[in-house]
């Protein structure tokens, strides 16, 4: 009979069989964000901060009739379809350029159309040329009323300088000059264009409610970037509160904000009712105090919105205080 070895051969080894019956691991799907809805793009748009377009023109128009007759009101609703359609262009576009530079990949306010996935940015960059396109066409409607062919120059300006916020490679909304834009082209050239394109004078008072209209808007701003002061920081978005810090932007908004009472306390030792203006302080306190003791950064929206509260308060009351 043949020997066998006494050494087993080794099988090669095999995989191990499930006991019992097989389950898969369950995989988490991902889910693709939802669609914007109206409602998103209505929030996009934030409305909350329409009061800053608003203001400059009611202030303009007002000192304008210190000059004139009566009111010019197709120029003057001209010149409110430019601001806003402005406005909404710029929150618009903002929306598109911190998307794609993924600036609001982590945000503490209401969520972004680009930043949240929830709309193509081709789609919402669409869109805010939509509304420069209607600010400028409004635009060339006062310059062909008017005849003052040099504001086609202006309002070019302003286009740029809308688009440049954010956009571009080298956005000065993230170098800390955000807040000077805004003073000059949502406090100065708003108001005292609007107050040119109807009486073709420029009153004082037009210069002292520009100088107001102008630090309204520069407080609704300091707001929004001290509430994503972190966010910037670690995005490298260098706003004017990432700059200066924390306490000092809590020292600026409150001067920012009380500043516009200062001037209209003075305008009303020749103009009584614009002592009305002060009813502008009861959504302007709270909004320093909120700023003062926040503890969560979403609290500031609420002090965002006073602040644009208290600017259209204020353009109403001195409006009404010039034409009266």
């Amino acid at each position: 009979m043949a020997r066998t070895s006494s050494k087993k051969r080794k099988r090669p080894a095999s995989r191990p069989r499930p006991s019992g019956n097989p389950q898969r691991q369950p995989v988490a799907p991902t889910r693709a964000p939802k669609k914007a809805t109206a409602r998103d793009w209505i929030g996009a748009a934030r409305l909350r901060t329409l009061p800053l377009a608003v203001t400059p023109v009611l202030i303009g128009t007002g000192a304008s009739m210190l000059v004139l007759d009566g009111l010019r009101w197709v120029v003057a609703l001209c010149c409110l379809a430019v601001a806003v359609c402005l406005q909404i262009g710029v929150n618009f576009a903002n929306d598109y350029s911190d998307g794609v530079r993924g600036t609001d990949d982590v945000r503490v306010g209401p969520a972004r159309l680009t930043g949240a996935r929830k709309a193509k940015p081709r789609t919402v960059l669409i869109v805010a040329l939509g509304f420069f396109g209607m600010a400028a066409v409004a635009g060339l409607a006062v310059v062909i009323r008017t005849q003052q062919w040099w504001l086609l120059l202006v309002g070019a300006v302003c286009l740029v300088a809308a688009w440049f916020y954010t956009g571009g490679k080298r956005p000065y909304g993230y170098y800390g000059l955000g807040e000077v834009v805004v003073f000059v082209f949502f406090g100065l050239i708003a108001t005292l264009g609007t107050t040119w394109v109807q009486a073709l004078a420029l009153p004082q008072e037009a210069w002292f409610g520009a100088v107001g209209a102008g630090l309204f808007a520069c407080a609704v701003l300091l707001a929004n970037n001290l509430r994503d002061i972190d966010q910037d920081r670690a995005a490298g978005k260098r706003t004017l509160s990432v700059l200066i810090g924390r306490r000092a932007s809590q020292v600026l908004f409150t001067v920012l904000i009380l500043g516009p009472f200062v001037i209209s306390g003075w305008m009303a030792l020749f103009y009584p009712v614009a002592w009305l203006t002060l009813f502008g302080l009861l959504a302007a306190l709270p909004a320093v105090l909120i700023v003062w003791t926040y503890r969560l950064p979403r609290e500031l929206v609420v002090a965002l919105a006073l602040s644009s509260l208290a600017s259209l308060s204020y353009g109403v009351f001195l409006f009404w205080a010039f034409v009266g």
